[in-house]
């Protein structure tokens, strides 16, 4: 029985839409492995030279074997306008027994479709950036990561009411029931916090808890 052969960490991307053009162009400067596929030529021309890339149908198998998508550990699909487009190519790549497939979805129920089929991750850039900026632009939040079951991590100005305080003598914990885990000074490295850690107003919080807590804390004035 013949051994698969992998290329250890490396990215095809299927599909050059804003999703998908970030995503391989992001990959080519950290210097990862990737090849871009598109059916439309008009975008293989725009991005041949800047990006290493293949004209292909993704939704024909054969054609996802001959270009080798079977070595990839990752495929990313980031076709999700036609949504058949997009369940035709992720099951071709779960026929390959692609390790990895993360798959871009338009809706709930376009999703709940993507893992049944076999996607390992699905991801909403639209309505996961919608969210982060919502959170964003409502309060003192820089920065906004939603984790699992409710849990987060924002980058975030201190309010007035802690200016001049350390963390343990403004009970940020106490009253708002959230936990400041760094703090940043303008010219100075990243310190983990401690109770007699300063707070000023010019420096940037790190700060976990409930996302609904955080949302609270990051109204104060």
């Amino acid at each position: 029985m013949a051994v698969r052969k992998t290329r250890e960490g490396a990215t095809l991307v299927i599909g050059l839409g804003r999703f998908g053009t970030a995503l391989a162009a992001t990959l080519e400067r950290m210097g990862k492995e990737v090849l871009a596929v598109d059916s439309d030529p008009r975008n293989v021309e725009l991005w041949s030279g800047r990006l290493p890339i293949v004209q292909a149908d993704a939704k024909n198998p054969d054609a996802l074997t001959q270009l080798g998508a079977a070595e990839f550990q990752v495929a990313v699909v980031g076709v999700a306008t036609s949504i058949e487009a997009s369940v035709l190519i992720t099951g071709n790549l779960v026929d390959l027994g692609t390790p990895q497939i993360w798959a871009k979805a338009i809706s709930t129920e376009h999703g709940r479709i993507l893992r049944r089929i076999g996607a390992h991750h699905v991801v909403y850039p639209e309505a996961d950036a919608g969210a982060r900026v919502a959170h964003m632009v409502s309060g003192r939040m820089l920065d906004y990561i939603e984790m699992e079951d409710g849990f987060t991590i924002v980058k975030m100005r201190p309010p007035r009411e802690a200016h001049g305080y350390t963390i343990g003598e403004s009970q940020i914990g106490q009253k708002y029931g959230v936990q400041v885990i760094g703090v940043k000074s303008p010219g100075e490295p990243f310190v983990y916090a401690t109770a007699d850690t300063p707070i000023n107003s010019t420096d940037i919080l790190i700060v976990s808890g409930d996302t609904r807590k955080l949302d609270r804390f990051a109204q104060r004035s």
